[in-house]
């Protein structure tokens, strides 16, 4: 039976260090290979999440397997595999709150959709909180599941999409063309469009990281006496390749599992992002009075 430790293996033959820790860090929340300078540039940057076990592994994993299988099968079955393979990939990596947060949330979502209801992000959150503290009372003292709780209950509340109806009348004020005539007549220029595709992912990364941060600055601070005032610029650069990196990471390691040459083949591709989010980090790390500590 394959175990985390063979996978982290796999990456590990495919991919130099640091890249190999920091993949593991992000697909199995495997910190033991991570070097101590990459380390400490991720507590300084705000970035340590990114290799924490938490939520977003199950949002992509669930949303993967999702749209491979509504190809094939009803949403209601899709929804049923998808369940059941959320629960095996908390048995895989290993039971922790952040994870069972975010399967016991995934997993409210999928039943209502098997039911045909609608699931409320807030109400999920509330339920999903009340059953781990019914289970096992002791993790409401679990640093973990603080950061967890309340940086998804910061994006429930505060990380929705905005309307992009600001953006739009800028356009056509810039442009020198009336909100009206602009909907019938103004086509946007391919550069406009560009910069239009780049507001809108600094805009909902800014948005989802302030969100997070609302409420577990305050925790951070009381716990760790440290705070970062470059994590939102941190996130921003790299916030958007982490879901593709994580989804790149899962096809490299299970080819490079069914056969290192073509595992190889792929992690090639992956080593770039990697790369990417490495030398990001490294420099947002160096600026002057980007974090505080006492």
């Amino acid at each position: 039976m394959m175990t985390v430790a063979d996978f982290t293996g796999v990456i590990n033959q495919l991919l130099p260090e640091p890249h190999a820790g920091l993949l593991n860090g992000i697909l199995f929340g495997v910190k033991a290979t991570i070097a101590k300078d990459l380390s400490q540039a991720l507590i300084k940057t705000g970035t340590l999440h990114i290799i924490a076990l938490s939520g977003m592994n199950i949002t992509i994993l669930s949303d993967l397997v999702s749209i491979t299988l509504l190809r094939f099968v009803s949403r209601r079955i899709a929804s049923l595999l998808t369940i059941a393979i959320i629960i095996g990939f908390i048995l895989f990596v290993g039971i922790s709150p952040s994870v069972i947060r975010a399967g016991i949330m995934g997993s409210i979502t999928l039943i209502a959709i098997i039911f045909g209801r609608q699931a409320w992000s807030l109400l999920t959150w509330i339920v999903a909180v009340a059953v781990m503290l019914l289970i096992k009372p002791i993790w409401l003292g679990d640093i973990s599941f603080q950061l967890s709780a309340l940086a998804t209950l910061g994006i429930i509340l505060f990380g929705k999409k905005s309307t992009s109806q600001k953006f739009a009348a800028e356009i056509s004020r810039v442009g020198g063309i009336s909100a009206a005539s602009n909907a019938q007549n103004f086509s946007p220029s391919p550069r406009l469009r560009f910069f239009s595709f780049l507001w809108h992912i600094v805009e909902d990364d800014l948005r989802v990281t302030l969100a997070a941060q609302l409420f577990t600055v305050p925790l951070i601070l009381f716990t760790f006496h440290q705070i970062s005032f470059i994590s939102p610029l941190s996130n921003i650069l790299i916030g958007w390749i982490i879901q593709p990196l994580t989804v790149l990471g899962f096809f490299t390691t299970i080819a490079g599992w069914v056969w290192l040459p073509l595992g190889q083949v792929i992690a090639w591709v992956t080593w770039v992002p990697l790369q990417y989010v490495l030398t990001m980090i490294s420099l947002t790390s160096r600026i002057p009075f980007g974090s505080l500590s006492w």
